[in-house]
């Protein structure tokens, strides 16, 4: 049988001033499959949290006209509102968003919500922290589970959890089978140098656990707004490594940084990492007859 893997695109990669169901149409006119919906930290992108009855059909309607679903969520509010925040009034706050995000990716049919790794973000963390963290994740988790909707962690650019070794730690500790690991290969390349350690080896470190990959560009102490082909990451030996352990949904991950042909962009993007995973799936360590992976 066929195996398929599917290649959605960031939202943030395209101007913020385009409507939603223009990101939908450029997204499936560029060649992906699917757009991964930005939930930030700016009050604009938080109040989607609050979208009303009408406000999610409109976007269903939209996902319908274009032909391109929303799979994934990328929440990264936490940063603003971290769960493991010292104050109690900023750690509710943070459990409201979760909650929300969940209710908000059942109501238009995400599956897959993925979470910033960072107990705090710009205050000082602590064992306190952590364990707050902690708590409030198994409180997250069960509203996951009575959802449906599966929360992941991202591989962040903080020593808190850049690595899949650090998330599977923490997962393992929740114990959740709706939380699993989300990891973005360019903080893995990234963490790789930082460590002296291997990314393929640290992926190997998350096995069962892993929902999808973020294929990011990165350079050395750089973790955002490089452009493919000019970094140093390892795309087709981490594709690789991410599609032997069951990795099925990839999502370009770069933001638009104020260019006039940006739709030309997210075509080359498409095309860039597309044939990274055709390549990955071609190394011939896939499979024990030497053939691959077939996509």
């Amino acid at each position: 049988m066929e195996k398929l893997y599917r290649l959605g695109l960031y939202e943030k990669s395209m101007p913020g001033s385009v409507t939603l169901k223009e990101k939908l149409r450029c997204a499936r006119e560029a060649g992906f499959d699917y757009l991964e919906l930005s939930v930030d930290e700016t009050d604009e992108k938080l109040a989607r949290l609050d979208w009303t009855k009408e406000e999610t059909e409109s976007l269903i309607r939209d996902i319908c006209d274009t032909g391109c679903p929303v799979h994934s969520i990328c929440l990264s509010g936490h940063r603003r509102f971290p769960l493991g925040h010292p104050e109690q009034a900023v750690r509710e706050r943070s459990m409201e968003i979760m909650e929300k995000a969940i209710r908000l990716a059942d109501r238009i049919g995400v599956r897959l919500i993925q979470l910033a790794g960072y107990d705090v973000y710009y205050v000082e963390g602590n064992e306190m922290t952590r364990l707050d963290f902690l708590e409030n994740l198994r409180k997250a988790c069960e509203t996951a589970a009575a959802y449906g909707v599966v929360l992941a962690f991202e591989t962040m650019e903080t020593p808190f959890m850049d690595t899949v070794r650090k998330a599977e730690e923490i997962v393992r500790e929740i114990g959740s089978p709706w939380l699993q690991i989300y990891p973005d290969l360019g903080n893995l390349t990234n963490a790789s140098v930082l460590y002296g350690t291997s990314v393929v080896d640290d992926l190997e470190t998350g096995k069962g656990r892993l929902s999808a990959m973020h294929l990011k560009e990165t350079v050395p102490g750089i973790y955002r707004e490089v452009s493919f082909g000019t970094g140093h990451v390892d795309f087709e030996t981490g594709i690789r490594k991410a599609l032997e352990l069951g990795v099925r949904m990839f999502v370009g991950e770069f933001w638009y940084t104020g260019e006039p042909h940006w739709k030309e962009e997210l075509e080359f993007a498409n095309r860039f990492l597309r044939e990274k995973i055709a390549r990955a799936a071609q190394m011939g360590s896939l499979n024990k007859n030497g053939k691959g992976l077939i996509l």
